[in-house]
């Protein structure tokens, strides 16, 4: 019996969030903007008792705002939706619209 070419899995720990890397470099604090990201994830899922999301850096989007980074999740993307996030004061509203479903 062949071996089948496509299988599906669950992965153990939740979707991952995406950040545009060419937007983190053209902000200033860019760095401490994903630090502040992941931590933030890291906390609320640890309140949950859950494993925190990865945050993946990826190529750019194609969005390209002029003083802000692109983010998106799975339920995101799922809408059809960026997220824009300019500094470290929105990153707790970001973390909240990256995991909400509606």
């Amino acid at each position: 019996m062949a071996k089948p070419s496509l299988v599906t899995i669950r992965p153990r720990r939740p979707q991952p969030v995406f950040v545009c890397k060419k937007c983190l470099t053209r902000v200033p604090d860019g760095a401490k903007l994903r630090r502040s990201l992941k931590s933030e994830l890291k906390r609320r899922a640890s309140a949950q008792g859950m494993k925190s999301p990865r945050v993946v850096p990826t190529s750019c989007l194609g969005i390209c705002p002029k003083r802000a980074v692109v983010i998106a999740s799975a339920a995101t993307l799922h809408r059809g939706a960026y997220l824009l996030l300019a500094d470290r004061d929105g990153i707790a509203d970001a973390v909240q619209a990256l995991s909400d479903g509606a």
